[in-house]
């Protein structure tokens, strides 16, 4: 399921590209990919999560777009968090495109196509990371990018109240059925791609179900009642996890306390 490999950017297939911005972290591992879709001989491209406000960045994008003798016609985000889309203020600067998604500009409905000259991408809505979690699927390379719903290396995040459990659930779920229609690869906001998308949104799924039943069997156990159940949970399931990304993981267990309606 997970990979230490250094993870630098880079294409997968034919029609999309990442290219990493200098930003990593605990939660965001190498650093935000910010995806170009091109489809070699089209002259539109689209940009996926622009990523953090970093110059140097933003213009390394720009250069992977011009090289492939295209512009950028649509920038697309994959949800609202501030490494996806911190830049978007200097990219308007920069780009003369609309933006879609993560609040901004016209709402991305679930299923809604969008086709651009040779390019063609599927909208699905995969809420619970966040709420406005969306996925786009490349029908015609079999590439799944996920933003922050399945990343590349170890396991995301579903914060307590904009991330929700049951829908994160729903999502896995379907993002697997589309992965296994035919073999799709994984494009990720944080961390390497993989060429089998649906053996790694399985195991995903399988640590999120293992991880609620430690939850079961630490309430159960009635060690962690304490004024701050969802704290006492973190110390005994989330022992083996590095304590810097405790908060994180804390917010997780409220998300899973809620789904167990605790």
């Amino acid at each position: 399921m997970t990979t230490e490999a250094v993870w630098r950017g880079g294409s997968l297939g034919d029609h999309a590209h990442a290219v990493l911005a200098p930003n990593p972290g605990p939660m965001t591992l190498d650093g935000t990919n910010t995806w170009v879709l091109h489809v070699p001989g089209d002259d539109c491209a689209v940009v996926v999560d622009p990523g953090p406000l970093h110059e140097g960045h933003l213009q390394a994008v720009l250069r992977y777009v011009e090289e492939h003798g295209a512009r950028v016609v649509l920038t697309l985000i994959t949800h609202w968090h501030h490494d996806h889309t911190e830049s978007l203020e200097r990219w308007g600067q920069l780009v003369d495109a609309p933006v879609r998604g993560g609040g901004y500009g016209r709402t991305l409905v679930d299923e809604e196509r969008i086709d651009l000259e040779s390019l063609r991408i599927r909208v699905l809505a995969t809420p619970g990371h966040t709420a406005d979690s969306v996925s786009f699927h490349l029908p015609d390379a079999d590439v799944l990018v996920t933003g922050d719903t399945v990343l590349g290396r170890g396991t995301t995040v579903v914060a307590h109240p904009d991330g929700a459990l049951g829908p994160y659930l729903a999502s896995l779920d379907r993002l697997h059925a589309v992965a296994t229609e035919r073999p799709t690869a994984l494009a990720p906001a944080h961390g390497p791609t993989h060429t089998d998308a649906g053996a790694i949104i399985a195991a995903y799924r399988q640590h999120r179900l293992e991880r609620l039943d430690q939850v079961r069997a630490a309430l159960a156990a009635g060690d962690v009642d304490a004024p701050d159940v969802a704290q006492a949970v973190v110390e005994r399931v989330y022992a083996d996890v590095p304590r810097n990304v405790w908060p994180a993981a804390k917010a997780s267990v409220e998300a899973q306390l809620a789904y167990l309606a605790v």
